[in-house]
């Protein structure tokens, strides 16, 4: 699957080169949840028919609801409705917005009662399981039969949402990930962003990057975790903030580290065996538990839980993060300092980020499936992206869209560089694993992440233990 990525560069590269250029080539000031699986219910209505040659004609206006768990996002999407009711007066679109566990819980238990949204937004970890239980509309009739061209999508977007020449979604955007800095924390501990940017990693000591989190942090006699005074009992700034154990897939949290220390968690996608017993996972891991456990330099897992490690950044509790590219306005509006973004550092395998899709679906319960075909085709075309992209929240999958993100994100004076610059670099992403069972796989990663969080056992051990029990699954 590399070589969607290396297309991908090739399509991103000249806008990465605009970004720069907008933004004077220096840091400025700045700002898809880690998929947590849950089980997928059983839908109460049979898989859509062959779409008819012609929409029906409507008298009444119809009304489609649409779901989406991103507030962020809301907004665009509200407006891309106004556009698309401009022109098709018939059909109204309601954006609902949850956050993401109250989300896929309402669309689950709403497949069930039948009150699940007639679109809403999938994620890859989800998808696969809907598809199987018959809960998605196969849209590949309509695609057929309206001639979507779906070259006009981003390298490689469209092909992670069809499956044994079934489709179950048109893409609506792409994301990476890259550090979050506080820049005034930076300057006070001489560390420029240039140092940041140029730094590399390894699971054994942490490499430069493990320096610059010392440096960073700070206990209460003013002391960093570079001295061999410092306490780490006492400490009134972290150097760094990870999002928690990170589950199955660890997308903003250890990810990155695990694949840039050579692992993969499967041979691609609907794989039916995964990886996790790997020991470049299990030292990457054992790292990213000890900047707490033995280092002191990052918070507890219990405070991640209970303030959100975003929350945590944003009120000057930790100088740095890793988070994706759909958390930049977030960060860019909540912060009370001059926020920057900076380039991962370089593991052993060089700089790696999990590249992630998303897109919209058509549940099969819908009354209205012609009216939420349109819709969603329209969500998923230049206009809508163009949209989408000029309020900067996100990179939408087609390239006017993301032009105009980025011209959002100049006029703002927002460098968000180490984003594209990651989407473009050779060999510098690798696909989001989606295969079966995800809902299984979760709850099982889940609990093996935060035993070893909790220093309740080594990495090793239990990572060997949940591989053998997640590959059991596809047997």
């Amino acid at each position: 699957m590399r070589f969607r990525f290396n297309a991908l560069a090739i399509a991103l590269v000249l806008v990465s080169s605009m970004l720069l250029a907008a933004c004077g080539g220096a840091a400025a000031p700045a700002a898809e949840p880690t998929a947590a699986a849950e089980p997928a219910a059983e839908a109460t209505a049979a898989p859509a028919e062959e779409p008819a040659a012609e929409a029906p004609a409507a008298t009444d206006a119809v009304t489609i609801r649409y779901g989406l768990w991103d507030g962020n996002q809301q907004p665009a999407y509200e407006a891309c409705a106004a556009e698309f009711t401009k022109t098709n007066p018939n059909i109204i679109v309601k954006v609902e917005q949850a956050g993401w566990g109250d989300y896929w819980t309402s669309v689950q238990t709403g497949m069930v009662g039948g009150t699940a949204p007639d679109v809403f937004t999938n994620h890859l970890a989800k998808y696969p399981e809907f598809a199987s239980k018959e809960q998605l509309v196969d849209i590949q009739p309509f695609v057929e039969r309206d001639g979507v061209d779906l070259a006009q999508y981003l390298p490689g977007l469209g092909d992670l949402w069809g499956r044994d020449g079934k489709r179950y979604g048109l893409p609506k955007d792409w994301d990476t990930v890259a550090v979050v800095f506080n820049k005034d924390m930076l300057d006070k501990a001489g560390v420029t962003v240039e140092e940041l940017n140029n730094a590399d990693w390894n699971a054994k000591d942490g490499g430069s990057f493990g320096q610059i989190i010392k440096k960073l942090t700070i206990d209460e006699a003013g002391k960093n975790a570079l001295d061999a005074d410092f306490d780490k009992s006492k400490v009134v700034q972290y150097g760094f903030v990870g999002g928690g154990s990170g589950g199955a897939y660890g997308q903003t949290q250890w990810s990155h580290w695990a694949v840039s220390n050579g692992f993969k968690f499967n041979d691609g996608l609907y794989a039916t065996k995964y990886f996790y017993d790997d020991p470049k996972l299990a030292e990457t891991i054992q790292w990213y538990a000890n900047l707490n456990l033995v280092e002191g330099v990052a918070p507890t897992l219990a405070d991640v839980r209970s303030l959100g490690a975003t929350a945590l950044f944003t009120s000057g509790k930790a100088a740095m993060t890793t988070d994706g590219s759909w958390m930049i306005g977030s960060y860019v509006n909540d912060a009370k300092f001059v926020t920057g973004f900076a380039r991962l550092p370089k593991g052993p395998e060089g700089r790696k980020s999990m590249f992630n899709g998303l897109a919209d679906s058509i549940w099969v319960g819908s009354k209205h499936q012609e009216e939420s075909w349109q819709w969603m085709k329209f969500a998923a075309s230049p206009a809508c992206a163009n949209i989408v992209g000029s309020y900067g929240v996100v990179f939408p999958a087609i390239q006017s869209g993301v032009d105009a993100a980025l011209k959002a994100y100049g006029d703002r004076k927002v460098d968000v560089s180490a984003f594209t610059a990651q989407a473009t670099e050779a060999n510098g992403t690798f696909l989001f694993p989606v295969t079966d069972f995800a809902s299984e796989i979760g709850p099982i990663m889940d609990a093996t992440m935060d035993s070893i969080m909790l220093g309740e056992k080594p990495a090793a051990d239990a990572l060997k233990a949940a591989n053998d029990e997640v590959n059991a699954l596809f047997q």
